[in-house]
């Protein structure tokens, strides 16, 4: 693809690698002439900016000579005193050389010269700076005379010896050796190559065709085997490359013949040694791969011989030809179209109206015999080709390769390249311990494992937790648990029991109150503890000694005072106003008494009242054990005493609300405790067997969560499900979204490290969540036959049937959606070549691996023999676990498609960078044939009408058919948008242009009745009407120019043009 271009009658040469940016020099040929018969010669500098789109090169210096050049060279020699920007030299007529100093030329500052020699007899057609010292330069002329020039030291040029060549004859190149620095070759039109030591100053070797037919034009060393060289002939009697070995110098070692005429020069690329490029008098430039021989490159035939040609020292796919029409273009290797010139070209010749009448689109003319798509090259090059590679796969497996350690040029052909596939663990610790979890689990020995993590914990929160967590496994959870809160009834018997045998009470003066007060002390902490048998005795002593002995008249008060009027309600019966007085009173006991001969609602009544008026450490506590209302015990009491409540909850509350009531106190806990209570939240929902909770209280203690926290956190979840299996049996247990996501991250840690089944034995069952069963049949599958007579997973995607609706005739194998396809229809096994895409955009047509997956399930599942074998890609692709499936060609059956013409094209990969859009070969995507007459004529042919007599007849009515459905929405966006455009326009000339536009659209529907567009013209529209209805013209301006740029000129002239004014219209109105 051509990249730019200049019009100059010169010689050339490119700035060398170090160089930044990219300059081109061209000189003046001393081998053209113009229509002037000038002279004079000019050397010129310019930029070669590949980001500007335009084909002009950017001029940076100039400098008149004095006389014009045979051949240029661009060395990196400086010394200080020449700056960083290295020095041209060039060979003139008279045996002229003249250096120039390129930091000088490019400023326009001091004297660019630097030195003039005339040593030579003749012009001086080869010259070549020594790539190992740069300050080396050797120049060579007529009459086999070489010369080695220091640039430190001008005035004495040394010669690497006699001249050997008799009759002398003229030097047509030189060349040093790219490995060996005094190693030097000349070539001679004789077709002799002499090769020199500089540091015997005498040639060591000359090769020549013993034909005598060889007519020597270029020659070139290759750039890693010191050994070989290739030289080419001129003599149209026998147009070849030889490729020569000095190590069997008796004859070449291989010949390159696809020339017709005389090869006139040669370019080995450095980036990439297999590839030589060569211009001839046929007219063509090819490039050669010397591995195999063949031409795998080939420029379309030029108007003129191309002189030069050189590769670019920066740019690897870049080179650059000049040839005896006066033009030097720069191309790439990567492939192109010629369309795009073209249509560059129409571009330029109509903006040069643009200040005048509209014009007619431009219709260039085809011409049948070139082809419309340059391919690129036919092996990926070396500079795209990967020295080595590694990259990480599924299942902790690292796939490395690299080139082998021998050099190239003993490595056999052809030679097998070794892919490793190692085992990468990184955590080696995690591995251990989930071996020690899936062994106890699968032994059932969680008690001894649980008591391994006590024993082993130091911090003191954790052990507890374990201790909760072995409690859970075992029976009488409940008592367990009320230890290990520090609440034993056996402890709590033995206290009392002291206490009750002791002298003094709890908080009590001693032997101050009499016999009475101890003995109802004794009473209530005998009914306190009645189910120890001492107690039970000393109660029934106590009642005993309350029978009367004696029976002693009793009184009724009926006084005023307050017994008075307690006496008269009770004997009245009104049991309330009695409870009043003794609660007024402060008499509670009485009141109590009362009240349970009231009934309940009364005795409620007065415990309420007797916890309003008498306030104490322990009533609160009372009152909780009373009313049993633990929902409000847990959302009032003080955090200090977590332990307290959840003992309580431990021995009231029923199976039904303990597990809610332990959540509450543990998301309290987490709310309102801070940091310091949140550890100890996890208690509560190891109490309750709240898996869910537990996970997520874990994770705010870890926000940033490592592979060893992960692992303890997935030790404690596996042992409280396995103690909710035992209690509510396997199907009681299900897992929430936190431990979804954290058992599936376990398990991708698992994987990562190889273990690949016990990530899979992690996983839940009957989880129908969407990652959880990707994942489980991903690692079914990636452990081959380590799941034989396993029950294969379900397929975790939907299936989707394909093809079951035939396509219309304009869409035969296509959906009209935006992003485009290069999948061809055949039943070999031929990579396509994958072009990206910027965007990603979803098709509407469904993809052959989802249509091979409803031909044969099993493909996937058991691959055969041919499925294992690996498809090539294009250059530059790496497949994915989905794009080598996705982009693989897969034969179908049954579906009836076009057969793929024998002529068939792949398309080019994208070299620049591109907006939304794909090229598609038109040989492929044409489906119907273009119509005769139409975006064929050149303008000014007899049968095209001018501007002004179209706009002077008469419109005639011409039935047009109704537009297909499919495309009806592509009229109303670009209707919508002109009368927008009209109702915003200020200006006559704008509207008068829409106007214009509306007429000149009617193109398109025109063509788009007679199914006339080829499928990416289709899709491009929609794609630029989707962009005008969402009102983003700058994007539907760049779709424009995509679709414009991979389809045929004389399909879209008619209407594209018009449709890029009006985008630029609305833009600017936007904007």
């Amino acid at each position: 693809m051509k990249l730019k271009e200049l019009e100059r009658p010169a010689v050339q040469v490119w700035s060398p690698a170090s160089q930044c940016p990219v300059y081109l020099a061209t000189g003046t040929s001393a081998q053209q002439l113009d229509a002037s018969f000038s002279t004079n010669g000019t050397l010129e500098i310019f930029e070669v900016d590949f980001r500007d789109p335009s084909l002009d090169l950017k001029r940076k210096g100039v400098l008149s000579a004095s006389s014009r050049f045979y051949k240029l060279i661009w060395g990196s020699f400086g010394n200080g005193l020449l700056e960083a920007s290295g020095v041209i030299a060039g060979g003139g007529n008279n045996g002229m050389l003249t250096l120039y100093n390129v930091t000088h030329i490019l400023s326009s500052g001091k004297e660019p010269v630097i030195a003039q020699r005339q040593k030579h007899t003749g012009a001086v057609r080869a010259l070549d700076f020594n790539p190992f010292q740069g300050h080396l330069l050797a120049t060579g002329a007529s009459d086999s005379e070489i010369f080695i020039w220091d640039l430190n030291n001008l005035n004495v040029p040394m010669t690497p010896g006699s001249k050997s060549q008799q009759p002398p004859e003229d030097i047509k190149a030189l060349a040093w050796n790219r490995q060996v620095q005094h190693i030097l070759a000349s070539a001679h039109p004789s077709g002799k190559a002499v090769v020199w030591d500089l540091r015997k100053n005498e040639p060591i070797i000359k090769v020549s065709d013993h034909s005598n037919r060889m007519h020597s034009s270029g020659l070139a060393w290759h750039p890693e085997i010191a050994t070989q060289l290739v030289l080419c002939s001129e003599d149209d009697r026998l147009p070849v490359i030889q490729l020569w070995d000095l190590r069997f110098a008796s004859s070449p070692l291989k010949v390159l013949e696809s020339h017709s005429r005389g090869i006139l020069s040669v370019s080995w690329s450095q980036a990439d040694p297999e590839l030589l490029l060569s211009s001839a008098k046929d007219n063509q430039i090819l490039c050669w791969n010397l591995g195999s021989g063949e031409v795998v490159y080939k420029l379309p035939t030029q108007s003129s011989w191309c002189f030069d040609v050189q590769w670019c020292p920066q740019d690897p796919p870049v080179f650059s030809a000049a040839s005896f029409d006066g033009w030097i273009s720069l191309y790439s290797v990567m492939g192109g179209s010629w369309e795009v010139q073209q249509i560059r070209q129409a571009d330029k010749i109509s903006s040069s109206f643009s200040k005048g009448q509209p014009l007619p689109p431009l219709q260039v003319p085809e011409q049948v015999a070139q082809a419309s798509l340059i391919p690129p090259l036919q092996k990926p090059p070396k500079w795209m080709r990967r020295p080595a590679g590694v990259s990480f796969a599924f299942g902790g497996k690292l796939v490395t390769f690299g080139l082998p350690s021998t050099p190239a040029h003993q490595v056999p052909q052809p030679c097998l390249r070794l892919v490793f596939i190692s085992q990468v663990t990184t955590e080696s610790e995690v591995l251990r311990r989930s071996a020690e979890l899936q062994e106890s689990l699968g032994s059932g020995n969680l008690l001894n494992y649980c008591q391994n993590k006590i024993e082993l914990t130091s911090l003191q929160s954790e052990k507890m937790l374990w201790q909760f967590l072995k409690v859970t496994l075992e029976q009488d959870s409940r008592v367990k648990f009320l230890k290990l809160l520090g609440y034993s009834k056996d402890e709590l018997q033995k206290k009392v029991a002291t206490w009750l045998k002791s002298d003094l009470g709890l908080g009590e003066s001693p032997q101050s109150e009499g016999d009475d007060h101890n003995n109802r002390q004794q009473v209530f902490c005998s009914q306190a503890s009645k189910h120890i048998t001492e107690e039970a005795s000393a109660s029934s002593t106590f009642f005993d000694e309350l029978v009367p002995q004696s029976m002693t008249p009793w009184e009724i008060p009926i006084t005023e005072d307050t017994d008075g009027l307690l006496s008269q309600a009770l004997l009245l019966g009104e049991l309330g106003p009695a409870v009043e007085l003794c609660l007024k009173e402060e008499r509670f006991a009485d009141a109590i008494i009362l009240a349970q001969a009231g009934g309940a609602d009364l005795l409620k009544q007065t415990q309420e009242c007797y916890w309003a008026k008498k306030k104490s450490r322990i009533s609160s506590l009372l009152a909780c054990v009373v009313r049993k209302n633990w929902k409000d015990m847990v959302c009032t009491c003080s955090l200090q005493n977590w332990r307290e409540a959840l003992a309580l909850l431990l021995t009231y509350s029923g199976p039904e609300k303990f597990p809610e009531l332990c959540d509450m106190l543990g998301t309290r806990m987490e709310q309102e405790g801070g940091g310091a209570l949140t550890s100890e939240a996890r208690l509560c929902y190891v109490c309750s067997g709240n898996v869910e909770q537990l996970v997520e209280c874990w994770a705010k203690c870890h926000q940033a969560s490592s592979p060893l926290a992960l692992q303890d956190l997935m030790e404690k979840v596996m042992v409280l499900n396995r103690s909710l299996e035992l209690l509510r049996g396997p199907d009681g247990v299900s897992s929430g979204p936190a431990t979804t996501y954290r058992v599936t991250q376990y398990a991708n840690l698992l994987a990562a490290q190889g273990s690949l089944a016990t990530a899979m034995s992690y996983l839940p069952r009957d989880c129908t969540q969407p990652p959880i069963q990707q994942l489980r049949d991903r690692l079914f599958h990636a452990q081959g036959s380590g799941v034989m007579g396993q029950q294969c997973p379900p397929f975790p995607f939907p299936r989707v049937v394909v093809g079951a609706t035939p396509h219309s005739k304009e869409t035969s194998s296509y959906r009209l959606g935006f992003q485009f396809s290069h999948q061809v229809p055949t039943p070999s096994l031929r990579p396509r070549i994958f072009t990206p895409l910027v965007t990603p955009l979803t098709p509407s047509h469904s993809s052959p691996y989802q249509s091979s997956r409803m031909q044969n399930i099993s493909d996937y599942r058991s691959p055969g023999p041919q499925a294992a074998q690996p498809l090539p890609l294009g250059p530059g692709v790496r497949p994915g676990p989905q794009d080598s499936l996705k982009n693989a060609p897969v034969p179908r059956t049954n579906l009836q498609r076009k057969k793929l013409p024998e002529t068939f094209m792949p398309p080019a990969p994208i070299t620049t960078p591109v907006m939304s859009l794909t090229s598609e070969p038109r040989g492929v995507l044409s489906s119907q044939p273009s119509v005769p007459g139409v975006g064929h004529a050149p303008p000014g042919a007899p049968g095209e009408l001018s501007l002004q007599q179209l706009q002077q007849r008469p419109p005639e009515k011409v039935e047009r058919k109704e537009l297909p459905p499919e495309h009806r929405s592509l009229k109303i966006s670009f209707d919508k948008l002109l009368r927008r455009c009209s109702l915003s326009a200020a200006d006559l000339k704008t509207k008068r242009k829409l106007d214009e536009a509306a007429q000149r659209l009617e193109c398109l529907y025109e063509k788009l009745c007679q199914g006339t567009l080829s499928p990416h013209v289709l899709a491009g529209l929609r794609e630029v009407a989707r962009c005008v209805d969402a009102g983003s013209f700058e994007q539907g301006l760049a779709v424009h120019a995509q679709v414009v740029g991979c389809s045929s000129f004389s399909e879209v002239s008619s209407f594209m043009p018009v449709l890029k004014a009006v985008l630029t219209i609305a833009h600017k109105l936007h904007t």
